[in-house]
Formats: structure tokens, C-alpha cells, sequence
């Protein structure tokens, strides 16, 4: 039996790297990758094809889908919330327009197939939004339905991608002659901060975390940009590409929603250089909090209620604090920089 195809977005970023490993190691999909620039050899010769260009090229999006019969997609490419403060249109464009240009050739894939295909799409704690620290200590872990006014356009574009990939799991098309074609099965994921061993952040807002310990591995000084009592939720790379690929795989009859929160850990900025001085005992730790990352740091809940992912599909994460740091984070990032 022909194994399935997996298109992936984005997969020169953080997720996208470790996505495509996993699914190649598991060898149960042929992966197809697409990302503003080529993928690294490495990453190409797991994929049985590789394109660059920008998702808003409807022309290329459909050369893909007249080439590959794609049964999911990992939408994973994305402008991140501190570049999107800077060009809001831009990040509007990139996450809302070319997201709305995926789910239509998803879409289009599904009433040609006649089954849906799956639209994995990761969104973010940025859609939530509280409005001052008192409320968020007294909000404690948050519902998904709870708190949803961001404060960044980026939330904003996510939040909205949300409501786009239910409307098109349950009424596109509702009214007239295509009203009973096959509608594709969009499954969202809301992120914490994602800490990775394997490659650098990027400048994202909630990055404060993953550049204190690779600048400390580095033996480099590190000015955090928030204070140390700023705390949000975090979650291990590893287990953010499992909760992806399990929900994927989890059944569509089981599922209550199709956006849930998932969640690893929660800790502050001050735990967090606690955990890296543990590991790096010389590291140089200050900080200079900027007000306004600081503000949206701060406008996000500490934690997140995930029981709905963890009664209907079983998400349950294999790394704490502890665990994230010591087995995982700290011997990786070690070795990076010792070569």
C-alpha cells in the first residue's frame, strides 16, 4: 500500500526541522517540504520532494497539489510575534493570506480526493490576552475559550486562523450545489513557548528562555528582555512534534473541538536562569526588561488548562522542567558548542 504524503510549511524553522525527522524516521508518510528557501541536504534527502518559494503563490501551491496527492498538512510557516509588531500588514498577509491560500488547496485536495485531508496548524498562547498581572495571577491555568483578545497582531492572525480552519471543517460552502462535498479536517494546536536543543531561536517573544541557555553554553553574557518573574507556559521541541504527529493520528470521532491547548511546563524567567546556572555555574545572567515585549510576556497566561488534549486524544508530555533541562536541553546544547 502506497504510503500517505505529508506537505509541510515552514519546514526550515524550528519545528519544521524536527517535524521532518520524525516523520521520517517513522517512515510511515513521504514528506514533502516547502519553505521560503531550500532545505539544508540533509533535510531534502528525507523528503520526497522539496520546494522553496512563499506560500502566497497560489500558482505554486497548486503546482504542488497537481503533483503530490497530499493526505495532511503541517501548515508550520509563519511570521513571529515580534517581527509581526514591527510590520503588522506584512504579518497579516503572511499568516492570514497565506494560511487562507493553504486551507483552500486542502480543501480543494479534499472534494478532488473525496476524503478529507488533515490541516495540522499550530497556533499560539499569543491569542490570549490579559489585560494586567493581577488578572492573570488570579486567572491561573486558562480554558481555550477563556481570554482570547491578543494583544499582537500575531495573536490576532492566529486567533483568526482558528475561526478560518472551523469554518472550513464544518461550513464552507454550506449553501448551494457544493454543500456536500468533502470538507478537509483542521486540527489546531495552541503552543507555549517552545525551547529546542537542535537549533537557535529566532527573536520570538517568548524566547527568552531557549537564548538564555544557548547564550550561557556559549559562555556569553545574556540581558533578558523580561523580568525575572515573567512567567508563561513552556513545552520540550520533542514532545511539541509528538502532540502535532498524535494529533494527526487521533480520531476525528473523539475529538471535542478543533483547537486545544497544549502545555509542558510553566516557569518564570528567574527559574529558568536558575535551572541554567545549575548547568552552566559561570553563567552571566542580567536584566533589561523591554517594556513592550515585556507587556505581551505579561498579557499571556502563566498556564494553560490541557486536560480537553489530554481526555480526547491521550496528549500527555514526557518532559518537565526538570527533565527538559537536565536530559534534554542542557547535554544537547552542551554538545553544540563544545565541538
Amino acid at each position: 500500500m502506497a504510503k500517505g504524503v505529508v506537505l509541510i510549511t515552514g519546514s526550515n524553522g524550528e519545528i519544521g526541522h524536527s517535524l521532518v525527522n520524525q516523520l521520517a524516521a517513522e517512515g510511515r508518510y513521504q514528506v514533502v517540504s516547502l519553505d521560503l528557501t531550500p532545505v539544508p541536504d540533509a533535510l531534502r534527502a528525507k523528503c520526497v520532494a522539496s520546494y522553496a518559494g512563499n506560500i502566497m503563490d497560489r500558482f505554486l501551491m497548486d503546482q504542488i497539489a497537481a503533483h503530490h496527492e497530499i493526505d495532511a498538512v503541517f501548515h508550520l510557516a509563519a511570521l513571529l510575534s515580534t517581527r509581526g509588531e514591527r510590520d503588522p500588514e506584512l504579518a497579516h498577509q503572511v499568516n492570514v493570506e497565506g494560511t487562507l491560500n493553504l486551507l483552500r488547496v486542502a480543501q480543494q485536495q479534499s472534494a478532488r480526493l473525496g476524503r478529507a485531508v488533515k490541516f495540522l496548524f499550530p497556533s499560539s498562547i499569543a491569542v490570549y490576552g490579559l489585560p494586567d498581572l493581577a488578572t492573570k495571577a488570579a486567572a491561573g491555568r486558562v480554558k481555550e475559550d477563556e481570554w482570547t483578545v491578543p494583544v499582537t497582531m500575531y495573536g490576532c492572525n492566529k486567533l483568526y486562523c482558528e475561526h478560518l480552519g472551523r469554518y472550513y471543517t464544518h461550513y464552507h460552502r454550506q449553501l448551494g450545489a457544493l454543500s456536500s462535498m468533502a470538507r478537509l479536517d483542521f486540527r489546531s494546536l495552541r503552543f507555549p513557548g517552545l525551547i529546542s536543543a537542535d537549533t537557535v531561536p529566532t527573536g520570538g517573544t517568548s524566547d527568552f528562555g531557549p537564548e538564555m541557555l544557548h547564550a550561557a553554553a556559549k559562555g556569553e553574557p545574556y540581558s533578558c528582555f523580561v523580568g525575572e518573574n515573567a512567567q508563561i507556559p513552556f513545552m520540550a521541541m520533542p514532545d511539541a512534534v509528538t502532540a502535532l504527529t498524535s494529533l494527526l493520528d487521533a480520531d476525528q470521532s473523539k475529538l471535542s473541538r478543533v483547537v486545544y491547548n497544549v502545555s509542558g511546563f510553566s516557569v518564570s524567567a528567574k527559574q529558568i536562569a536558575e535551572q541554567v546556572k545549575k548547568a552552566f555555574p559561570k553563567a552571566d545572567i542580567s536584566y533589561k526588561p523591554d517594556l513592550v515585549r515585556e507587556k505581551i510576556v505579561d498579557s499571556w497566561p502563566a498556564d494553560v488548562d490541557d486536560s480537553a488534549a489530554r481526555s480526547d486524544w491521550g496528549f500527555a508530555p514526557a518532559f518537565d522542567a526538570e527533565r527538559a533541562f537536565g536530559e534534554y536541553l542542557v547535554p544537547r546544547i552542551r554538545s553544540r558548542y563544545s565541538k
